[in-house]
């Protein structure tokens, strides 16, 4: 059963909460509600990339002095305010498609109570159904930004053209920009982290990680045949639950695991950070269009390589012989294993603080909220147009 906590236009007492300080930039500071999935915690006790980097964008605006409301499930754990919609997350009915209507339904009407108190300028939403308030949200004047989490090579293109003229989108990565180029994306910002709450560390042992969902396209399968060509034991962890994932890992996993390889499943917070910073390396034989990869700059703040095949986002997460190595084919993957032991820890961490932190992404999605208003304020009609010459050339171009 699901319980709504939203009665009325009254917002819980601790959405009273305000920021104060300036941003640096000079510019006035954003109201953004920030719309999060119902299935995790925010920030996720164990599994959950989405919740992760909703955390660290939410506290890292809060940071440069933009006020932020997270709308969301279950516990109140940033230092943005938070609207709670739901009293529990409720990551046993991921996957089905009841719990997204509803919470959409629920998170509009949040909205709408914001918008009525002037306390929304810019609504971000992270969710799946959630795009489609758009049109009720343009309709009070604000712009809905998006973040593409998913991949566009797949029937999700054909929803996010559906709602093109409603929804300023950003990617995760360039390459998932472009994928599909004729989408109304306002930016790509790569995901980011915190890290100061990464532990960092030079020594390692010995062991190769794989850290990931349990499905043909993370490449689990390929983690395990690699680490024992290279001779180091393997410690896989991951999501490991809904019955493709079982059945993946008993019929293509289970039977290649050797006497010192161990399975952990999901490993939450304090024990991920603890296998990441100890790992020689973390495997990633990625085998689809990646958009980001979120635990290789995890992996990587913890000063620890990534080795990983060519795909999706990869090339601009990991440099190759700084960060980690980038294979062309699996069979240069457990050469490129033994190698890692010569990369610099400390530089793997350097180009996580440098290039993927909470700050950075925080700073890249301030200007695409910004580019987002400016869109908004054109005439409904030149929007209009604009559409109607990226429909027309993925007619010519695309679709023929």
């Amino acid at each position: 059963m699901i319980t709504t906590l939203v009665k009325g236009g009254t917002p819980p007492e601790h959405l009273a909460r305000v920021q104060s300080t300036l941003p640096a930039n000079g510019h006035a500071p954003l109201k953004i509600a920030m719309v999060a999935p119902p299935y995790f915690d925010i920030p996720p006790q164990a599994y959950g990339g989405i919740e992760a980097v909703i955390a660290d964008l939410a506290n890292a605006l809060v940071d440069l002095g933009h006020q932020v409301t997270v709308i969301g499930a279950g516990r109140d754990g940033t230092r943005a305010r938070f609207w709670q919609v739901w009293e529990q997350a409720v990551p046993e009915r991921l996957g089905e498609p009841g719990p997204e209507i509803i919470y959409a339904t629920l998170t509009r009407r949040v909205v709408e109570n914001l918008h009525a108190a002037g306390e929304v300028d810019v609504v971000h939403d992270h969710t799946f159904a959630g795009p489609l308030n758009a049109p009720a949200y343009d309709a009070m004047g604000l712009p809905t930004v998006v973040t593409v989490h998913g991949p566009v090579d797949s029937e999700l293109r054909g929803y996010y053209r559906t709602l093109d003229r409603d929804l300023s989108l950003v990617a995760i990565s360039h390459r998932q920009r472009a994928l599909a180029p004729e989408l109304n994306w306002v930016g790509a910002v790569h995901n980011g982290l915190r890290p100061q709450d990464w532990p960092f560390q030079r020594e390692k042992k010995d062991y190769a990680l794989f850290l990931g969902r349990f499905s043909p396209d993370k490449g689990a399968h390929t983690a395990v045949r690699v680490a024992h060509e290279a001779g180091l034991p393997l410690i896989l962890a991951g999501k490991c639950a809904e019955p493709a994932e079982k059945k993946y890992f008993a019929e293509h996993v289970e039977p290649l695991l050797g006497p010192h390889d161990d399975m952990i499943g999901i490993a939450d917070a304090t024990l991920k950070r603890e296998l990441l910073a100890n790992a020689r390396c973390l495997l990633f034989p990625v085998q689809w269009e990646e958009p980001f990869g979120m635990v290789m700059i995890e992996a990587m703040v913890c000063g620890t390589p990534v080795v990983a095949l060519r795909a999706g986002a990869v090339p601009e997460v990991v440099e190759d012989g700084v960060s980690g190595f980038i294979c062309d084919d699996p069979g240069q993957l457990p050469a490129a294993l033994r190698a890692a032991v010569e990369l610099d820890p400390a530089e793997c961490r350097e180009q996580v603080v440098r290039r993927f932190s909470d700050e950075r992404m925080a700073m890249g999605y301030v200007q695409a909220y910004r580019a987002a208003l400016a869109e908004r304020r054109q005439p409904r009609a030149s929007r209009g147009a604009r559409l109607a010459v990226r429909s027309g050339r993925l007619t010519s171009a695309g679709d023929r």
